[in-house]
């Protein structure tokens, strides 16, 4: 299993270097983890939605097929 390091500038805030880094195939890692939702902590699981959430912001074409994993209403965060 492949996990990331959420470096960030601060505690709450995923780094866009982050963001950039992904690709499709890491994207497909994070949905999974989330589907499969076996977490060690609660806390774990925040982070990767967070991070899903991130990547659906700010790079659309990775993330059309894992939306539902958001379970959210539309936003716009321009």
């Amino acid at each position: 299993m492949f996990f990331f390091n959420m470096k960030s500038t601060s505690e709450n805030k995923i780094s866009e270097e982050l963001v950039n880094s992904f690709d499709e195939k890491m994207t497909f890692e994070l949905a999974t983890r989330l589907e499969e939702d076996n977490y060690t902590t609660p806390f774990d699981g925040l982070k990767d939605w967070h991070l899903l959430r991130a990547l659906a912001i700010n790079r659309p074409e990775l993330t059309s097929n894992y939306i539902h994993l958001l379970d959210q209403e539309p936003f716009d965060e321009n």
